[in-house]
């Protein structure tokens, strides 16, 4: 399996959550043996000009924080972004370490329906006006090159339109739109007991008093014998083998005795995140 994230310029500069999912990367636990990440860089946010959107020069530069290498590559030039995308691929492959590819282009519309980007980049938008769009500039490269005849080019367009308008009119036949179906839906008989897993009903959970005390005891005791330690974790276990006796229960005893009484039941638990070692939470 490999993860591929895509990206907007913007997005990957200003979206906080990339550059926490960075520094998860390499992460024992978290680890995804790489991933790579696309990014589309039509130079432009929604409208704003990139120098007032984010300090560094480029918008992938935040990945050099994990010296992740950052291919830039002009997007109107498909053969090189397929060559970019196999070396970045073979990266991946061979170092299991995260790799980007900034896919450096433009956008041809506004943002939305409703946006027209004359407004706020009249400069720019001039300049994408006088571009010739990547699919006949390709297209004419392969003509030329004799790699595929007018004919050919002209029915594999025909092809396409033909899929997107026969898919348009299907869908206005549509009469009633099913919510679920766009909805990451449980599988039929998933609440069934014939279903898949065997049962979603609960079973009945509880355990004895005298087990609850047994986990009670060995969450307040020390492993080891003669083992000192440190005496304000002592006075910790002091009072959990009291409150154990007390019949009583804070939250990270009740929490011991949950992950006790399914490690009892032969059940691996792991414990990951921020300070678990120590037990804080």
């Amino acid at each position: 399996v490999m993860s591929i994230l895509l990206h907007g310029d913007a997005a990957f500069a200003g979206q906080g959550v990339v550059y926490e999912t960075f520094h998860l990367s390499d992460l024992p636990s978290y680890t995804t043996n790489g991933t790579i990440h696309v990014v589309v860089n039509n130079q432009i946010g929604f409208t704003t000009d990139p120098r007032m959107a984010r300090s560094s020069p480029y918008p992938t530069d935040v990945a050099r924080v994990v010296n992740a290498p950052i291919f830039h590559v002009n997007a109107d030039d498909p053969e090189a972004v397929m060559y970019v995308c196999s070396v970045a691929a073979e990266w991946r492959n061979t170092f299991n370490k995260d790799v980007v590819v900034d896919l450096v282009c433009y956008r041809r519309r506004g943002h939305n329906e409703m946006d027209e980007p004359m407004f706020t980049q009249p400069l720019m938008y001039k300049q994408i006006h006088k571009q010739v769009p990547v699919l006949k500039k390709y297209a004419d490269k392969l003509i030329a090159d004799g790699t595929v005849t007018l004919q050919e080019f002209e029915e594999e367009i025909a092809k396409y339109d033909r899929i997107c308008e026969e898919a348009y009119t299907r869908s206005k036949d549509k009469k009633i739109l099913h919510i679920k179906h766009w909805l990451d839906s449980p599988w039929p008989g998933f609440f069934n007991a014939d279903g898949e897993p065997k049962s979603m009903s609960c079973p009945p959970t509880g355990i004895s008093e005298e087990l609850l005390t047994h986990i009670g005891n060995v969450a307040s005791s020390v492993p080891v014998e003669d083992f000192k330690i440190h005496s304000g974790l002592s006075r910790i276990l002091k009072a959990r083998s009291e409150m154990t006796q007390n019949r009583l229960v804070d939250w990270a005893l009740a929490e011991y005795m949950a992950f006790g009484s399914v490690l009892k039941e032969g059940i691996h638990v792991r414990l990951s995140g921020q300070d678990v070692e120590r037990g804080t939470f």
